[in-house]
């Protein structure tokens, strides 16, 4: 395919198109104009040069174009809206501007198409393009056909493929006819019907396919990127001890690449009189008053003699340190080369593993494939030896790989791949031991007691029962072959290519949306992107009995939704209005008291239970003494985790309760005795652990009810 594309639509804007027909509630300029839009954002999103688009208005109300004599017969009311060009934001305005419904009736499209040839023949002249030539109109005009051949003799000449999209034309594939169609209308489909056919690469549609086509998401085609050239080697090829090493050139391309939503850019408001477009970062940005943001950094340091007591210093004097523990451990230029790993440009097999014995969990990242140099059989060869052996030995390669000098090894594991007329390894990033974590979960089906006793018949194990409804349901919801194909055979209902990502292609509409609507809503989801967000109704409606099945013999019950309250903790009360609490007497007269063994459950039973604030002091009151004594009793830093602990869950519940006072007014004290050194010593390591756990004062941003503001917040928790 060519770089370069050329691109001429032909948009008819005659009266009549401003009218609306078959029972659409907007005109058929504007139900056009919806393929059009989409095809022109997509071009602009693209920001490619060398695709360039122009712009050709048939039944305009006066005739305007270049290279044709404007007094030729045949050739008015016709106007170039557009030279062929790159596409911009400026240009996309501009023709929302232009494209409006004219007072004219007549305006042959054939002669638009003539003119349309010409001007790709005068722009691409003789070089390598991809050229396409959209119609879109309503057949509503006449339309002189005596010079059809001469204009297919030239489309075919210079490979324009020629695409007519008519509103409401007739499509039997699509599954479209017009009802009591005008003559004139049904003569104009036949010409152009007629003309696409003679093409060499010609398409002939309603305007309805279309659009109903632009809300399926378009995969964007990835040009092949060659990751790694050089040798495959098996051995070492420099050592002449080594029995028998292997050398093969090959290269590495991407054969897999995730794809990313597109990437915001912050921008801001300018201030005074708006431009007609501005410039950021080289792109333009038209229509819109916003400016680059510029971010500049600045470093001070601590200096009694300047002004303010701080100076700036440049960014080549700073250092870089590295934490330890509490103190900044600082590592020269010099000595920073010893942290990287010397690496040269290779690619070598260290050794091999059995397929079977290859566990899925550890492919990492994305797919790469290497084959072999072209032109050089011998490598070939060698390289087509290597994958067929791996193939008949069901076996994968170990592989270390460094990209290019200096750059990080990496760790890939090759699989053979054999098609048809084509071989090459597939290789997926491995993990290093770092990398893998290792997990313990209980077994699913039984339960082990703390005495060692398994039982295989418990609460939270399934029964009989629940496990052949399940198995039922699972049956019953297959996707596999609850679709049909063309030839109406059971085919799968969610293949892989056609489920997308709907963040990508959602950003990406939403962008196109707001750049021809600026203050207009962004359209609805298309169904392409939520077809596969629930499972299908007929398939539910289908497996009705399994499902009643699953949640009768799970027992599925719906669960009353909970009334939350920041303030007051409600209680349910009795339909007969009696205080059954009190009567059995079962509510404590005073909070729990807090033990240092089971603080914090007990911490927050006590609050619970809390009929009035002076019961949630005295829970507070003995929490403190908890914490207190915890890092009084602490071994270095032995007890300092139970500590911090405690006091996150008396944070947390006192915001929540809206009683900020009662936790700042301890924190104030536990700061000045920990800083003091009434806690065995010299405590400050626990104040540093306070520091980092954010634990502080509650500020205003955390409850309203706090006196506290953020700076005297962030000042409390420095130690002085």
């Amino acid at each position: 395919m060519a770089d370069k594309e050329a691109t001429i639509f032909i948009i008819d804007v005659g009266a009549p198109m401003g009218d609306c027909h078959n029972g659409r509630v907007e005109s058929d300029l504007d139900y056009s104009m919806r393929y059009v839009w989409d095809k022109l954002t997509t071009t602009v999103a693209a920001s490619r040069k060398t695709w360039t688009t122009g712009i050709i208005g048939l039944r305009t109300d006066e005739t305007r174009h270049l290279g044709v004599v404007q007094d030729d017969a045949g050739y008015e009311n016709i106007s170039v809206l557009q030279d062929i060009k790159s596409m911009s934001m400026s240009s996309l305005k501009h023709l929302q501007t232009v494209i409006k419904p004219s007072s004219t009736e007549t305006g042959d499209a054939l002669s638009a198409i003539a003119i349309a040839l010409q001007m790709m023949s005068i722009f691409t002249k003789h070089l390598k393009y991809t050229r396409h030539i959209y119609l879109i109109t309503d057949g509503t005009a006449p339309i002189d056909d005596t010079g059809v051949d001469d204009i297919v003799e030239k489309a075919n000449e210079d490979g324009v493929q020629v695409t007519v999209l008519g509103v409401d034309f007739d499509d039997p594939e699509y599954g479209f006819k017009e009802e009591d169609k005008p003559l004139q209308k049904k003569q104009n489909e036949a010409i152009l019907r007629d003309l696409v056919s003679k093409c060499n690469d010609g398409h002939f549609g309603t305007i309805a396919e279309a659009i109903d086509e632009m809300y399926n998401p378009r995969l964007k085609p990835v040009r092949p990127y060659k990751t790694y050239d050089g040798p495959l080697t098996l051995g070492d090829p420099n050592d002449p001890k080594h029995p028998s090493p292997m050398s093969i050139h090959v290269e590495r391309y991407f054969k897999t690449k995730a794809a990313a939503p597109l990437s915001a850019t912050t921008v801001v408001a300018t201030a005074g009189q708006a431009t007609q477009s501005q410039t950021l970062d080289g792109h333009e940005m038209g229509g819109a008053n916003f400016a680059a943001v510029k971010q500049a950094r600045t470093y001070k340091v601590e200096d009694p003699d300047a002004p303010g007591g701080k100076r700036d210093v440049e960014f080549e004097s700073l250092a870089k340190g590295y934490e330890y523990g509490r103190t900044a451990v600082h590592i020269s230029e010099s000595e920073w080369n010893i942290t990287k790993l010397e690496t040269t440009k290779s690619f070598t097999i260290l050794g091999f593993v059995a397929a079977y014995k290859y566990e899925p969990f550890l492919s990492m990242g994305e797919s790469c494939m290497t084959v072999a140099i072209k032109y050089d059989e011998r490598s070939q060869l060698a390289l087509s030896s290597l994958i067929k052996a791996l193939h008949q030995h069901e076996s994968y390669a170990v592989a270390r790989i460094v990209l290019k000098d200096g750059k990080e090894p990496l760790l890939v594991l090759l699989a053979p791949g054999i098609e048809p007329g084509f071989e090459c390894l597939y290789d997926v990033p491995l993990p290093f031991a770092e990398d893998v974590r290792s997990y313990q979960f209980p077994p699913l089906d039984r339960v082990v007691t703390i005495t060692g006793q398994t039982l295989t018949t418990h609460r939270l194990l399934p029964s009989d029962e629940l496990s052949f409804a399940m198995s039922n349901y699972v049956d019953a919801m297959d996707l596999d072959t609850f679709d049909t194909d063309q030839n109406g055979q059971p085919a799968e209902y969610a293949p892989i290519d056609d489920s997308f990502n709907p963040v990508i292609h959602r950003i990406n509409q939403a962008v196109r949306d707001r750049a021809l609507h600026p203050d207009g809503k962004i359209g609805p989801i298309p169904p392409a992107l939520v077809r596969y967000a629930a499972p299908p109704e007929d398939l539910i409606a289908k497996s009705k009995r399994e499902i009643d099945g699953l949640i009768e013999a799970a027992e599925i019950k719906k669960v009353p939704p909970k009334s939350k309250s920041k303030r007051k903790r409600e209680t349910v009360k009795p339909l007969s209005g009696l205080d059954v609490d009190a009567l059995l007497n079962t509510q404590p007269k005073r909070p729990r008291l807090v033990t240092r063994d089971n603080a914090v459950p007990e911490f927050k039973q006590a609050l619970a239970s809390a009929t009035d604030l002076d019961h949630v002091r005295e829970a507070c009151k003995q929490m403190g003494e908890v914490i207190r004594d915890l890092v009084t009793d602490s071994f270095g830093d032995s007890l300092y985790a139970r500590a911090i602990e405690a006091m996150s869950v008396m944070r947390a519940e006192l915001i929540e309760l809206d009683e900020p006072d009662i936790y700042n007014t301890f924190v104030r004290g536990f700061k000045s005795r920990l800083l003091a050194g009434e806690f065995g010593g010299d405590r400050r390591e626990m104040w540093w652990n306070v520091r980092t756990s954010r634990l502080g004062l509650i500020d205003q941003s955390q409850s309203e009810l706090s006196k506290v503001t953020s700076e005297e917040a962030q000042e409390f928790l420095k130690a002085k």
